[in-house]
């Protein structure tokens, strides 16, 4: 199941690359909120289909939830954003290395102090190392572009 769990992972993390690139494209034509509209519109339509066939029934509603926990809906919003905005200046690679040492980075705060109701995970020095090596990509995936571009000058 844990295999799995990653497989799915690392897939929907590719989908994201491709969301990426191609809400880019689309905000250098049409402009980078009607691009995040337009992932938010289809996505809260499939979303909504989703729930009316396959979601079971839950006892918790929405409304009964503490207030705070609503608020991860606002997240999605500027990183769909950003990314459109950021993917056709820095590329996709850039762009999406740079997240995912963003996303790593405060993970591990989320883990290190339990924050958000999650279960404490102490910090290590593998922990530290993985964040370095994330640091390090972007910085060898960014110099990779910027010496592209120096070349075409």
């Amino acid at each position: 199941m844990i295999l799995l769990m990653i497989l799915l992972s690392l897939v929907g993390g590719a989908l994201l690359s491709i969301q990426a690139a191609i809400n880019g494209r689309l905000g250098s034509a049409v402009g980078t909120f009607r691009s995040a509209f337009l992932t938010f519109a289809i996505g809260a339509l499939i979303t909504a289909l989703l729930i009316v066939f396959f979601e079971p029934k839950q006892t918790v509603t929405l409304l009964d939830v503490p207030k705070w926990q609503l608020l991860g809906a606002l997240f999605g919003v500027p990183y769909v954003a950003i990314m459109a905005f950021a993917v056709p200046r820095i590329g996709s690679a850039v762009a999406t290395v740079a997240v995912i040492t963003g996303q790593i980075a405060m993970s591990l705060m989320i883990d290190s102090f339990g924050w958000l109701g999650n279960a404490q995970i102490p910090f290590s020095g593998s922990r530290g190392l993985a964040v370095l090596c994330l640091v390090l990509a972007l910085w060898f995936i960014w110099t990779s572009n910027t010496t592209k571009e120096s070349e075409a000058d």
